[in-house]
């Protein structure tokens, strides 16, 4: 082992799948894993997981499977947020992992309340309530613990002095770790705090001048334009930036993944696409409600437009164009004029969909080089925590890598520049309350 190459590996709890990296000091991966599972959803308001399969077995098989015959020096995690189940003594999940966006969140102190309410409801005598971060975190090393960012998602229930009683019992919540020290070992190696995986993706993915537009293409799309000072916009939320003075505007959409496979399923995902740049129809993406800007989870997806001539590859093409669509949303409500797109997560491998971010948004898309950037966000926040680089995580931007740029096509973007207020139009009309038939 001593002459073994030295990695930090990170971990990644997405929606639809455990990706792991080994990751050398150059941020270059020799070795990734990805462990698929099922979204439980057999309706539009229930969204979960088998937390004690993905949040447990295969994060713990997934770490062990990147981190054979490497030397590692630190092992970190991210997850989404937010996500709940309630445990038992040894940190087993007895519920499922519930999921954003599910119903049972819809609470107006937050969805991390209406979780929490409803586990404490179903299992009163459970030993804990832990967000997907401490299941892993037990599961690795035996701590329960989850980062400040991610105990900032909490919120009201985490507040600057920790968790406050007046919600839960704090014994039944798992540590919060607010500085990057390690919260335990595995096989030696110290363990990060767990975070949020749009967090870890943000620091490794080089979105960080005003103009920037750093887009997340996962089962969620999320969007953060990059500005000075603190940018905010109706509908839409701000993060801190990395580098001081500036902050990103925007937030998670439903029109990602989610929507995508869904439509790639039913049109067969045809290789082939359309002869034209007009002839394109519409599709309002809310498959299951909307996040930001709209704010509903009640919004429903619709083909709009569809006559004799279209066929699947025209439906699959609006499909992606309606993701970029949702983009050039956020930046319109934003009031940001965008220089260029940096696009990370899973979605980078399928090239339609970038070329319909620069099409939709007629700015070039740069590609990011390794799709599995929350994993190696993750692994950078272990370097930190091993003592390997310093706690200013702006240094993480020299991992960032570019593989490929997109530009936008004109004659693609003229024809979106026309199907852009349709489109808007269509999902106003979608949004609009149903009349009762006395009001009509």
């Amino acid at each position: 082992m001593a002459d073994a190459v030295e990695v930090t590996v990170g971990i990644d709890i997405g929606t639809t799948s455990v990706k792991a990296v080994a990751v050398d000091t150059h941020g270059r991966v020799p070795r990734r894993v990805r462990l698929t599972h099922p979204v439980v959803a057999p309706t539009p308001s229930v969204f979960e997981h088998d937390a004690a399969t993905v949040w447990r077995d295969r994060v713990v098989a997934a770490c062990d499977a990147v981190s054979d015959g490497f030397s590692v020096v630190g092992i970190g995690l991210a997850a989404m947020v937010p996500s709940l189940a309630a445990v038992d003594g040894d940190g087993v999940p007895i519920t499922a992992g519930i999921l954003y966006g599910d119903q049972r969140g819809h609470h107006p102190d937050g969805e991390f309340v209406g979780f929490l309410r409803w586990l404490e409801q179903a299992e009163p005598h459970a030993a804990g309530y832990w967000p997907a971060q401490a299941v892993a975190g037990a599961a690795l090393c035996g701590e329960a613990a989850i980062d400040g960012v991610t105990a900032l998602c909490c919120l009201p229930v985490f507040d600057s002095g920790g968790w406050d009683a007046r919600w839960c019992d704090p014994a039944k919540l798992p540590r919060p770790a607010l500085d990057h020290t390690p919260v335990g070992h595995r096989s030696g190696a110290p363990v990060a705090a767990g975070t949020v995986d749009a967090m870890a993706e943000q620091i490794v993915a080089g979105a960080d001048e005003p103009g920037d537009v750093l887009v997340i293409c996962g089962t969620t799309l999320i969007t953060w334009a990059v500005g000075e000072g603190w940018p905010a916009a109706e509908g839409l939320w701000t993060i801190p930036h990395l580098r001081p003075g500036l902050a990103a505007v925007g937030g998670p959409s439903n029109a990602g993944g989610l929507f995508l496979e869904r439509v790639r399923a039913l049109t067969g995902d045809p290789a082939a696409e359309p002869a034209h740049p007009e002839r394109v129809p519409l599709w309002v993406p809310y498959i299951r409600g909307e996040r930001t800007p709209r704010h509903d989870p009640d919004l429903r997806a619709a083909l709009v437009g569809l006559h004799v001539g279209h066929g699947p590859e025209e439906v699959l093409a609006a499909a992606y164009e309606a993701s970029g669509f949702v983009v050039r949303h956020h930046l319109d409500v934003a009031g940001v004029s965008p220089q260029r797109l940096v696009a990370v997560g899973g979605g980078v491998h399928v090239h339609r969909w970038m070329q319909a971010l620069a099409d939709t948004v007629n700015v070039p898309v740069d590609v990011a080089a390794v799709p599995e950037g929350a994993a190696r966000g993750a692994a950078w926040l272990a370097r930190v925590s091993a003592g390997r680089e310093s706690t200013d995580l702006a240094d993480a931007g020299r991992w960032a890598l570019v593989g490929r740029r997109v530009e936008p096509r004109p004659e693609w973007s003229d024809a979106c520049d026309r199907r852009y207020p349709q489109w808007r139009a269509a999902c106003d009309a979608a949004a609009e309350p149903v009349q009762s038939k006395e009001e009509r």
